[in-house]
């Protein structure tokens, strides 16, 4: 990955973010006008099989658009975040939008442009490239605003797999979710800053809030690790898979050098059995056996950030966010995270946590035996910045406000279609 992807000039990022600000309060965010209470936006995207960033972040601002009085539709080929939708009052429409295949993908077309006219839709928000063809198809048919919201690297190697992601840059304005991205976005697409507005992935502050997870929940779910009474907890949550670092962590483990420390690695292996080995394999191998703990996915995170004493993304490639560092912030939990990507963004060295270089189990060993080793009193002064620092800019409140901003942005371009 060239450094050049990885940053953006302040300057920039100072104009993507301000971008955002401009259109506040004009047809959304507070719900003060007429027209706002008949806005209806669309949303498409594959699923909602699955609580990954693209769905919640499709079901949080849904939320948002029907607490500001607007109405809330989401397209997709349906799963089990349906219910959350049906929770937030929001209508959701089953499309095979998570097929690839051209005639499907022209097809969806024809059916998002019906439900546009039908619903009389002011706004289409695309999620993910396959539907957003669809989207800016129907889109384009009726007349209607179209936006989008990068989450990712996709892949750039050959002309048609940049051809293919493009349908992700033809929205009147994009959404990126870290600086990061917006720097690819420039790197490899030549998008110009002023169509950029960069949104924050942000967690949800009603559910990781320390004082919201009881005794009793912690308790359980040690009782379910095996963890011993006393001894510091290192977590990596995430799924398993290679580029997430798991490995790099073991190692840095086995230099670290200390019997009294557990090191719990979250996160299914969604049928990576080889990975996983692997990973075992390694445990035993450095002696770590009863060191290091490999379980499957966690039902109740908030209670495992509070069962642990740092949180760690050792992600050997960039992230184009970092929930998982955002999250150990919000529940008070110093982070050591790998230095690139959106990580940069997150955490404040020295303040709530450390950036190390990626794949480097030396230097990630030195950090957590310094982290290890902070004092009570410097330990919860960096939790309490930690939580701070996400409340003032990392919550689904912050996020889900830029991005009706955005809304209210496009659309006093073009009133609403009635």
């Amino acid at each position: 990955m060239n450094a050049s992807i990885e940053d953006t000039t302040v300057r920039e990022r100072t104009e993507c973010s301000a971008q955002i600000d401009s259109g506040a309060g004009r047809l959304f965010g507070l719900g003060t006008s007429a027209a706002a209470r008949h806005i209806t936006v669309l949303q498409v995207l594959p699923a909602m099989g699955q609580s990954g960033g693209v769905e919640r972040g499709t079901v949080e601002t849904a939320a948002a658009i029907i607490e500001a009085g607007g109405r809330a539709l989401v397209a997709s080929a349906g799963g089990p975040l349906e219910h959350d939708l049906t929770r937030a009052k929001a209508q959701h429409i089953t499309l095979p939008l998570d097929s690839k295949n051209p005639l499907t993908v022209w097809a969806n077309a024809h059916r998002l442009a019906k439900l546009i006219r039908t619903e009389k839709v002011d706004l289409v928000h695309a999620r993910s490239r396959a539907p957003a063809w669809s989207a800016y198809w129907a889109a384009k048919k009726t007349g209607r605003p179209y936006l989008t919201t990068f989450h990712g690297t996709y892949g750039t190697e050959t002309w048609l797999k940049r051809r293919y992601n493009g349908v992700m840059l033809k929205g009147e304005l994009v959404i990126a979710i870290s600086s990061f991205i917006a720097g690819h976005i420039r790197q490899h697409y030549g998008v110009p800053v002023r169509k950029m507005r960069v949104i924050h992935r942000g967690a949800d502050l009603r559910r990781f809030d320390p004082s919201q997870v009881s005794a009793e929940r912690v308790i359980k779910l040690a009782r379910s690790w095996r963890l011993p009474d006393g001894a510091p907890v290192v977590m990596l949550a995430g799924r398993l898979t290679r580029w997430k670092g798991q490995s790099v962590l073991i190692d840095a483990m086995a230099r670290l050098g200390r019997d009294n420390v557990r090191c719990i690695l979250v996160g299914s292996d969604q049928g990576r059995n080889g990975y996983r080995r692997e990973l075992e394999a390694q445990v035993t191998r450095l002696g770590l056996d009863s060191i290091v703990q490999i379980v499957d996915h966690c039902d109740d995170m908030p209670a495992a950030y509070m069962l642990t004493d740092l949180v760690i993304s050792a992600s050997i490639d960039p992230e184009a966010f970092g929930r998982v560092i955002v999250e150990g912030q919000a529940m008070g939990r110093p982070v050591i995270a790998t230095d690139h990507g959106g990580a940069r963004e997150l955490v404040m060295v020295g303040r709530t946590g450390w950036l190390v270089p990626p794949g480097d189990p030396d230097e990630l060993a030195k950090a957590l035996a310094h982290a290890l080793d902070m004092p009570p009193v410097t330990r919860q002064a960096m939790a309490d910045r930690g939580i701070a620092n996400v409340r003032e800019n990392f919550s689904t409140n912050v996020m889900t406000s830029k991005t009706l901003d955005v809304y209210e942005e496009m659309l006093a371009l073009r009133p609403p279609a009635r």
